[in-house]
């Protein structure tokens, strides 16, 4: 593990300044270096990128399972190719990262890949019997935003997964949307302890080029919503860009159908150190951290090797349970040792002395209920259940944080008031197909963001729409965003 140059701990209390706890948990848990000093890149150290090794093996792995392969595409793409799809081009225009031009060919960053597979499809697809052909990589893609950027948050490199999927049918293609939503309640939800809304974009927001989009919105701390995995359903607009085609069971040619989904890895960390963490640190997740348990020896001159010893038996046996353990020998003090560990969020420390040798047992503090026990050292075998029963808590109260969080609301004022509390105003509204006006109204007059209709669930509207007036078609969720 690197060595921990600043321990002075949190500073700020996470409820009255999350900005500033955000920012100091990014630095001093060593999740991130910034002094390279390049706008919206950064660096991401070891202790932050053993958390995004663990999301990319949780999210490959289900991936995998329901039928994706994973595929390495190149970090470029031809300008040619993102023209093909002209609503795509013009969305992603601003946001794309020029390279220079080589032999009169001009390359851009990739921003997404959807005009890379989709000519891969149209050279590997010929038959209805090679579909559906389910694919993903992971890697980077680029973005060049040009608002304020965040560590995290809001970058210009983002570390994700993305799937490709291609279809014969469109109901195909839209299942795989759902079995994407479901890939995030799997995985983001009931393994990272992140609570999200499934949500529908209205037309004006969808990911350019797609039929539609649903963004996983997750409720930060200040009450700001943050996107996290979004999945689209392109439909046949990019395989018509590209020619993409395959014969029916009819003989017939049809342009196939396709889908893209994409976790960013480095985003949804953003919402496991703020969902989870408190005023001392990060609270991190069993099945996310880097390290299960630290041992933590407290020892003199004299009962040092004594010490020492037991604790070795112990990482042994921690070890043998399939766990990541390791001994903190470093020369600082207990305290400071207990300190650097709880805001790294190690979720078990177990600390061994002269007591525990005499009584044969440990000292074990969990790091989300900042309770200490003493244990036999035969109860070593019960960590692994310790640590189902710990991520069960951590979700159990994620999910209670966002009990009350949405609000019906009936009118502008009742908008703007929920919102600035950090609430979310679900409303009656006209259209999210074509009710673009009402949503920039909402925008203006209340710093809220129409985020769209719930994806996994029906819910009929009644009456008519908080802004115009006129019949509501949609049950509609407003909320302010990153």
């Amino acid at each position: 593990m690197t060595k921990h140059k600043d321990n002075k701990g949190i500073t700020v209390k996470k409820e009255e300044d999350f900005s500033e706890w955000f920012s100091q948990i990014l630095k001093k848990a060593e999740i991130v270096d910034l002094r390279l000093d390049i706008k919206g890149f950064m660096v991401i150290r070891p202790w932050g990128a053993m958390i995004i090794e663990k999301m990319f093996q949780y999210f490959s792995q289900e991936l995998q399972r329901t039928g994706h392969k994973p595929t390495f595409m190149p970090s470029v793409v031809p300008e040619e190719n993102l023209k093909k799809e002209s609503s795509h081009i013009k969305g992603f225009t601003p946001e794309v990262f020029w390279l220079k031009e080589i032999n009169k060919e001009k390359l851009a960053l990739r921003p997404t890949s959807e005009t890379l597979y989709t000519p891969m499809f149209k050279l590997w697809i010929n038959s209805y019997r090679d579909l559906p052909l389910k694919l993903y990589q992971r890697g980077s893609v680029f973005r060049l935003d040009t608002k304020a950027t965040r560590p995290l948050i809001r970058t210009r490199e983002i570390l994700w997964i993305e799937a490709h999927d291609a279809f014969a049918t469109k109901q195909d293609a839209e299942n795989q949307v759902k079995e994407d939503i479901e890939i995030t309640e799997k995985v983001m939800h009931k393994i990272f302890g992140i609570p999200f809304l499934p949500m529908k974009r209205p037309s004006w927001d969808k990911f350019p080029g797609a039929e539609y989009t649903v963004g996983s919105d997750v409720m930060m701390p200040d009450g700001k919503l943050i996107q996290q995995p979004s999945t689209h359903l392109m439909g046949q607009k990019f395989s018509k860009a590209f020619d993409a085609k395959f014969k029916n069971e009819k003989e017939q040619e049809d342009y196939l159908y396709t889908t893209a989904y994409g976790p960013a890895m480095s985003r949804i960390l953003v919402s496991v150190i703020s969902t989870h963490g408190d005023d001392q640190g990060m609270i991190l997740p069993f099945s996310l951290t880097p390290l299960h348990v630290i041992i933590v020896p407290i020892y003199n001159k004299e009962n040092k090797d004594k010490v020492l010893s037991e604790c070795t038996k112990i990482n042994s046996k921690i070890i043998s349970l399939e766990l990541k353990s390791e001994i903190d020998n470093s020369d600082k003090s207990p305290g400071e040792k207990f300190n650097i560990w709880e805001l790294r969020g190690v979720p078990m420390r177990i600390e061994v002395g002269e007591k525990e040798l005499k009584e044969k047992k440990v000292t074990l503090f969990l790091r989300d209920t900042r309770k200490k026990e003493t244990i036999s050292l035969t109860s070593l075998s019960k960590l692994k259940q310790f640590g189902e029963e710990y991520n069960q808590r951590l979700l159990k109260k994620a999910d209670k944080m966002f009990e009350g969080k949405i609000i019906n609301c009936k009118t502008k004022a009742e908008i703007k008031k929920a919102t600035a509390e950090g609430k979310i105003a679900r409303i009656n509204f006209c259209s999210t197909e074509n009710g673009e006006a009402c949503a920039t109204i909402i925008e203006k007059e209340t710093g809220a963001e129409v985020r769209g209709t719930l994806a996994n669930k029906e819910e009929k509207a009644s009456g008519n729409c908080v802004i115009c007036g006129k019949l509501a078609t949609h049950v509609t969720y407003v909320g302010k965003s990153y």
